[in-house]
């Protein structure tokens, strides 16, 4: 079975459509983290674990069925800055990945059933499907500077630049344990020819997703056509679905139906809350937002449109993924849309 056939499967196996976790950083803020660092929400992978492994069990509480791991801004480069060695920082990215499959397991234990098997055997463990999806972020996050917010990398940034950058990040994570690679908040072409030429050279088994984001509805934050970049993931057997993050609401629906146009690959897409992020004083401007009752309403009207996958990005909370697992009829009230941990492991494995 080729990867977007299980991605395929995984998708049936819950309904239909799968429900996203939401905004991290702000959620490790709100549990105590000081993030006030270029390492953002990696900091905690060195400082305080357990903040994280308590967010994602908070999104899985909500109804998430798939997590996204803290590793967003977590790069070997990063962590080199910081006095680790190159081993100690491979590690710190494995880790992030084993901490979310830890709260699965937590989540897990706490709301697995007993149900009868084919045999009339009341011996087989029913447990919610979840997926852990290694998150990588695109070299403006690391720069730590808001050009992921522009895609305006600079003329001495070229696609050998950003494979080198990202060669051995994404090996580890893709052997990591990690259901599938995120490759999130991808702001120009450029980035996503290097990373469709990295999972094909690297022989990357396992699925990956590719997000972009849009500040005006049409394009990419650089400028480059939302059509082309979605090509561009199109034309790649390990990409099993195609989408948007970190962009307001109210552009999401347009650019659903923009990228179906060009791919007919699932369509994964978690918006931020609609607020501004200010890269000069690295703060998200508060008066531009929506509420969770606003931009859960938009729900239906995506999934309509085309969308399998979705979450919610920066400045979304547990509230904001349990509403929308309610907007999707998900597990919350609907117990039927259950599997057992041994069909994910044969799905995925």
């Amino acid at each position: 079975m080729g990867l977007e056939e299980k991605m395929e499967e995984f998708l049936q196996k819950v309904g239909g459509s799968a429900v996203i976790d939401g905004g991290f950083a702000t959620e490790l803020e709100r549990h105590g983290a000081d993030l006030n660092d270029p390492l953002w929400s990696a900091k905690c992978l060195i400082t305080s674990p357990h903040l994280i492994r308590q967010v994602h069990l908070d999104y899985l509480e909500a109804g998430a069925e798939i997590i996204i791991t803290s590793s967003y801004q977590a790069t070997i480069q990063g962590f080199k800055s910081k006095g680790f060695s190159e081993k100690e920082a491979e590690e710190l990215l494995v880790k992030s990945v084993h901490i979310a499959c830890e709260a699965r397991d937590i989540y897990w234990e706490r709301h697995s059933k007993s149900s009868c098997n084919k045999f009339g055997n009341g011996n087989v463990l029913e447990r919610d499907p979840i997926l852990v999806a290694a998150s990588i972020g695109s070299y403006g996050a690391y720069l730590a500077d808001g050009s992921e917010y522009s895609g305006d990398y600079g003329v001495d940034v070229t696609l050998d630049t950003l494979k080198d950058f990202h060669r051995r990040r994404v090996q580890v994570l893709a052997e990591s344990g990690a259901d599938l690679i995120a490759f999130e908040t991808i702001p120009n072409k450029l980035e996503a020819r290097a990373y469709v030429q990295l999972l094909e050279e690297n022989d990357i088994n396992i699925p990956a997703w590719f997000t972009f984001n849009s500040k005006d509805g049409t394009n990419v934050v650089s400028g480059d056509s939302l059509l082309e970049c979605a090509s561009i993931a199109d034309s790649c057997k390990k990409v099993v679905a195609v989408g948007i993050n970190c962009t307001p609401p109210r552009y999401i629906h347009d650019l659903i139906l923009f990228i179906k146009k060009v791919t007919t690959k699932p369509i994964v897409i978690y918006p931020n809350s609609g607020e501004t992020y200010d890269s000069v004083i690295k703060e998200w401007v508060e008066s531009a937002g929506v509420s969770d009752e606003d931009f859960v309403s938009h729900v239906e009207k995506w999934r309509e449109a085309g969308a399998s996958f979705i979450g919610g990005c920066c400045r979304t909370t547990p509230l904001t993924i349990k509403a929308i697992s309610r907007a999707l009829n998900k597990r919350s009230t609907n117990s039927s849309k259950l599997t057992c941990k041994q069909d994910l492991e044969e799905l995925f494995n």
